[in-house]
């Protein structure tokens, strides 16, 4: 039975990254019961101080908070799924935390031309990117996935990441809204209500598209 552990970087209740990441969940469950979710803004993560004690004894040295554990956790885990809204082109504060203790995980060797980092452990994972946006332009994105990409190749090659953005979500459960009440929403932004179908139909199709890939990757 596959692990999935779920790291939440959304910093308010119910709002459009849950919806993604419920659907996501409900997915997985047609196969496996072994689904941990941690919230970001919930757990005690210190700031990562660029110590490089890493590099000498294979984990990191920070102790006193929630890292040993949570580092176990993803480890062990066969699905590690980031879900956030994007702020200002990047994950939330509170998820990027738990990304720079990722550091952790690798030695890095300084040369004249770069870095050359080097896993302690090669994985073998599925890395899953779930990214709720106001943009209507999904590069907003992009440099989030930049770092994934680089992440999953560092981390061992043969790491899989994959990626699903919702765009022009501006209020809270938007992506649930029906056709109707995105046509009532959308003049307030200041959007065109002519765009509303088109868009209830695109998330309808992102939300399957999370429960689909939930059910998929725990096979």
């Amino acid at each position: 039975m596959k692990k999935v552990l779920v790291l939440d970087g959304s910093t308010r209740k119910l709002g459009n990254t849950s919806v993604l990441l419920q659907h996501f969940i409900d997915g997985a469950k047609n196969n496996t019961e072994n689904i941990e979710q941690v919230t970001a803004k919930e757990i005690d993560i210190k700031y990562c101080n660029g110590c490089l004690r890493c590099n000498l004894i294979k984990r990191c040295s920070i102790r006193e908070d929630d890292w040993e554990d949570l580092s176990q956790k993803i480890d062990e885990a066969d699905v590690l799924v980031f879900a956030s809204p994007i702020y200002f082109h990047y994950v939330t504060a509170p998820l990027k935390n738990i990304i720079d203790r990722f550091r952790s995980f690798v030695h890095v060797q300084i040369t004249e031309t770069g870095l050359i980092h080097t896993p302690f452990k090669k994985w073998n994972k599925d890395f899953v990117l779930l990214l709720s946006m106001g943009s209507s332009d999904d590069s907003d994105a992009k440099p989030v996935i930049d770092l994934f990409e680089y992440m999953k190749e560092v981390l061992g090659d043969k790491n899989r990441l994959h990626v699903i953005k919702a765009t022009r979500l501006a209020v809270i459960k938007q992506v649930q809204k029906t056709e109707e009440e995105l046509k009532e929403l959308y003049p307030k932004l200041k959007l065109d209500e002519s765009l509303a179908e088109a868009d209830f139909i695109k998330n309808q199709e992102i939300l399957k598209e999370c429960f689909d890939l939930g059910k998929a990757l725990t096979k």
